[in-house]
C-alpha cells in the first residue's frame, strides 16, 4: 500500500496529520495535549509544522520517541530566576515542585534542553522595550509552552539606611557594588540602565557575584558593598533603605502539559488566593493584579 505523502505546505492541519499518520484526529489532538507532537497554536487552531514532524518521524524511525509515544517527561524544577514571592509561594502551596534558581538566561537555556517545568524570567529586550517575549519567541519557538504574567517589581538600588546613599546609577562609581551573575536578567539590564545613565561599569568597585536576589541584599548588610541594583520586597525584608529605579515584568515559561499537571495546577491556584495577595502586599514593591495572563504562546 503506497504510504501518504507529505504535503509540500509549511503546516499541517489535525486531518492532514492523521491521514499522514493513518491515526484517527482524536489521537493527534491527544499528542498535541501531551506534547508529544511538535504543534502550533498561533492561529487559534492547531498547526504542525512540516519541517519539525519530518524530524519528529526520522526520531522516530532511528530509535527515538516512538509516534503516540509521550514525550520525555520533564522533571518537577522551576529554574530560571529567583523571586522571593514566588519562592514562598511555592513552599507555601506545598505544591511539590523543586527550584534551580541561577538566573533568566540559565532557566530559560535549561528550559529548552528540558530540564525543568517552568522557568521564572525577567528578560528585557532594549531594542524593543519588551521584556521576556523576545528572548523567549527566539529561544523557545520550538517549545510546547505558554508565557505567563507572574508579577510586575519595582527594581532599584538597595543600599544601608545608615550608609551611603546613591542618588542615581553613576552616583555608584564612589561606592562597592554587589553585583550579579552575567546570565541574570538583574545583570543584563544593570548594564543596559548604566550605559544609558553614563556609568563607566570599569570604575565600579565590586564585591563577590551574588547569585540571587537575597545574596547581593545580605552583601549590602553584612557590608560586603555598599550597594546593589535589587528589588524593593528584598531591601524591606532585610531592613535596607531602596531608591527605585525601574518597574519590571517578572514571568513563567510553562511547559504547556506541565501546566496542567497537579504540582503548577496546586501553586497557580495558591497564588490566585487571598494568602498570597497578602503576602504580595507585606513584601512590598510588587503588582500581581496580572497574575496568569498569558503573554506568548509556542
Amino acid at each position: 500500500m503506497t504510504e501518504p505523502a507529505m504535503p509540500d505546505h509549511a503546516y499541517l492541519t489535525v486531518r492532514e496529520l492523521a491521514e499522514l499518520l493513518r491515526l484517527k484526529e482524536r489521537k493527534i489532538y491527544d499528542l498535541a495535549a501531551s506534547g508529544s507532537v511538535p504543534c502550533s497554536r498561533a492561529t487559534g487552531k492547531l498547526l504542525f509544522p512540516a519541517e519539525e514532524i519530518r524530524a519528529w518521524i526520522e526520531r522516530a524511525k532511528s530509535g527515538g520517541v516512538a509516534q503516540g509515544a509521550a514525550a520525555p517527561q520533564r522533571a518537577p524544577i522551576l529554574l530560571g530566576s529567583h523571586d522571593p514571592l514566588l519562592d514562598w509561594a511555592i513552599r507555601q502551596s506545598r505544591c511539590g515542585l523543586a527550584s534551580y534558581y541561577d538566573g533568566s538566561l540559565d532557566g530559560l537555556q535549561r528550559f529548552t534542553k528540558g530540564e525543568g517545568v517552568a522557568a521564572g524570567l525577567h528578560l528585557h529586550d532594549p531594542a524593543t522595550g519588551r521584556w521576556n517575549v523576545p528572548d523567549v519567541a527566539r529561544a523557545a519557538a520550538g517549545q510546547n509552552a505558554v508565557l505567563v504574567t507572574f508579577a510586575r517589581r519595582q527594581r532599584g538600588l538597595i543600599h544601608r539606611p545608615d550608609g551611603p546613599a546613591p542618588a542615581s546609577l553613576p552616583d555608584l562609581a564612589k561606592y562597592r557594588f554587589a553585583p550579579r551573575q552575567p546570565e541574570s536578567g538583574t545583570e543584563i539590564l544593570f548594564r543596559h540602565l548604566a550605559g544609558n545613565a553614563g556609568l563607566d561599569l570599569s570604575s565600579l568597585q565590586l564585591s563577590d557575584v551574588a547569585r540571587t536576589e537575597d545574596e547581593a541584599a545580605e552583601a549590602v548588610r553584612r557590608r560586603d558593598a555598599d550597594a546593589t541594583f535589587g528589588i524593593e520586597a528584598v531591601a524591606r525584608a532585610y531592613g535596607l533603605a531602596f531608591l527605585p529605579v525601574i518597574e519590571e515584568e517578572f514571568a513563567l515559561l510553562v511547559e504547556r502539559k506541565a501546566w496542567f499537571d497537579a504540582p503548577m495546577q496546586k501553586l497557580m491556584t495558591f497564588c490566585a488566593g487571598a494568602a498570597f495577595a497578602r503576602r504580595a502586599r507585606a513584601y512590598g514593591g510588587y503588582d500581581i493584579a496580572e497574575l496568569g495572563h498569558v503573554i506568548w504562546n509556542a
